[in-house]
């Protein structure tokens, strides 16, 4: 029952990373700078406070007497990790959902095993896992494979975002209505996107301190009911001010570009609908780091419970694709590769995870 459990929670948290964007297509009127961060403020300021505070009743507390370093660092990579989220929305804009969010995710996962390794190696990490053990053992070449399986997947769908973008010129490069789609630009945005991303699990890892002490509070009242379901809820505060800060910086910025800043207070607009829809994809953006951390607490293994949330996220955005119209009208030959770079998009996604449930 268990892992049936933790199955659901992956299942909620990859929709709702995979559904996330679709409610800014309800915004009427607003530039996407403006409905991205008014969607942004529910995402990192307003809802990750509030659900640690339902959670951890001690979450501000544990925040004020963390050290210096532990609070800077995590900020600090989330900062970085909040280029990426900044990028996956202009990913997006630009490559569409299914597009966007292949190319993206793919990157993430594959960089995510990747880069902290590296930065494990070069720092001398007791116990952590280092880039050496990926070329000299089983587990390590089958994580490089899926790297080399990776980087094919992303080539078919950028494949399939050229053949669109042949087959579909005219006013609309987006049977959709996406009028922003221009695949050069979106392709190399999805690339920093997914590389930057994987700084999330830095800021993670450098918040665990206060995940810890918010951990054994609850064993401390709670001696018999194992880890604690929601103790990186605390952590996710510090981190995803590290977001805010990177998305709030350019979306004022192109607010006084586009002069833009008008959209909050436009009378034409049904301002107080589009609040609401943000509320709503911001809200929901949140829920995947909610339910992902009750996912892995039930099935007990971080690698699988990291593949099978990544493969739920992927199916769900690409769901929304079809649903959205984004590939209708591209011939055979094109749906049959963009469906061959998702597949093969996943099945690297399970080879890495495979390979982390190996003893390094």
């Amino acid at each position: 029952m268990q892992a049936l459990a933790g199955v659901i929670f992956h299942f909620i948290g990859g929709f709702a990373s995979g559904s996330f964007y679709v409610p800014y297509k309800k915004v009427k009127g607003w530039a996407w700078e403006s409905f991205w961060i008014v969607g942004g403020l529910f995402s990192w300021l307003i809802v990750p406070p509030l659900a640690a505070y339902l959670t951890i009743p001690d979450s501000a507390s544990i925040i004020r007497q963390a050290d210096n370093s532990t609070i800077g660092y995590a900020y600090l990579f989330g900062l970085l990790w909040g280029i990426g989220g900044l990028t996956y929305g202009l990913g997006v804009r630009y490559l569409g959902v299914s597009l966007g969010s292949s190319i993206i995710l793919g990157l993430t996962m594959v960089f995510g095993s990747l880069v902290p390794s590296i930065f494990y190696y070069v720092n001398g990490s007791e116990g952590k896992e280092t880039i050496d053990l990926f070329f000299s053992t089983a587990s390590g070449r089958t994580v490089l494979l899926g790297l080399a399986v990776c980087v094919l997947g992303i080539y078919l769908c950028g494949r399939a975002g050229v053949l669109k973008e042949r087959e579909l010129t005219g006013a609309l490069a987006d049977a959709s209505g996406n009028k922003d789609y221009q695949f050069g630009t979106g392709l190399l945005v999805a690339i920093v996107s997914g590389v930057l991303s994987a700084c999330f699990n830095f800021g993670l890892e450098a918040g665990k301190p206060m995940a810890h002490v918010a951990n054994d509070l609850w064993k401390a009242d709670h001696p018999a009911q194992g880890e604690f379901l929601f103790q990186n809820n605390v952590t996710y505060v510090v981190v995803l001010w590290g977001g805010l800060t990177t998305n709030f910086l350019w979306c004022m910025f192109l607010n006084v570009k586009n002069r833009t800043f008008g959209d909050y207070v436009n009378p034409r607009v049904p301002i107080g609908r589009n609040i609401l829809f943000c509320a709503l994809a911001g809200t929901t953006w949140y829920l995947q780091f909610f339910f992902y951390g009750m996912g892995e607490s039930r099935l007990g293994n971080g690698a699988s419970s990291w593949i099978l949330h990544m493969a739920f996220i992927i199916l769900i955005a690409n769901a929304w694709g079809v649903v959205l119209k984004e590939w209708k009208g591209v011939s055979k030959r094109t749906y049959a590769t963009i469906i061959g770079g998702i597949a093969v998009i996943i099945l690297s996604i399970l080879l890495v995870g495979f390979a982390r449930t190996l003893e390094l």
